[in-house]
């Protein structure tokens, strides 16, 4: 059974995870939300402004009611670069699935694999899942990368499995860590 707690502010040595806010709108625009690189492999096209994102993040701050909701926005330094979130959660099977994006200026650096590895010790430390997933288009290998990075398996490839904003028909590779193995270290950085 799955403890939750809902969006916890988490720290790890270079980052801070914490709620979204609306004032973190023109950021999150500037940033990631705007860039078509970072979009293009995703179910959302890139935001036209910043009133857009602002109304997003309304709703976004309103669905922290719930308690297993889990989305957080990625600082450096005290400004948002990114996001990560459980994008589905199944309380039966007591799994969760991680989604992600950061801005194109943040790449290369191991902030996602840093980001990554701390939800992922959350949800198996304080949720209680037994399993964790993250599924990325193979033409993303940088976020296949993270995946690894973070002690995660390759399990398979669905063939033109998604289809992004963009219209493009795209293969999804979903890698998956078990509590086990992340008990045994695999998944600890």
């Amino acid at each position: 059974m799955l403890t939750h707690k809902g969006t916890q502010e988490i720290r790890t040595k270079r980052l801070t995870l914490r709620r979204f806010a609306v004032a973190d709108a023109q950021a999150m625009f500037d940033n990631w939300a705007s860039d078509g690189r970072v979009t293009r492999y995703l179910t959302w096209e890139p935001h036209t402004s910043p009133g857009a994102t602002a109304q997003l993040l309304a709703e976004w701050e309103n669905a922290y009611a719930s308690p297993n909701h889990y989305n957080w926005v990625i600082t450096l330094g005290g400004t948002p670069i990114g996001s990560i979130a459980a994008v589905r959660v199944d309380e039966r099977s007591e799994w969760a699935e991680l989604g992600y994006c950061l801005g194109c200026a943040f790449w290369g650096q191991g902030l996602m694999t840093e980001a990554a590895s701390a939800v992922i010790a959350f949800l198996f430390d304080e949720v209680g899942v037994n399993r964790v997933s993250i599924s990325h288009a193979v033409k993303n290998p940088a976020s296949g990368r993270v995946a690894q990075k973070c002690g995660l398996t390759p399990e398979g490839t669905a063939r033109a499995y998604f289809k992004s904003a963009a219209g493009e028909f795209l293969d999804i590779r979903t890698c998956s860590i078990l509590r086990e193995e992340f008990e045994r270290g695999s998944g600890r950085s």
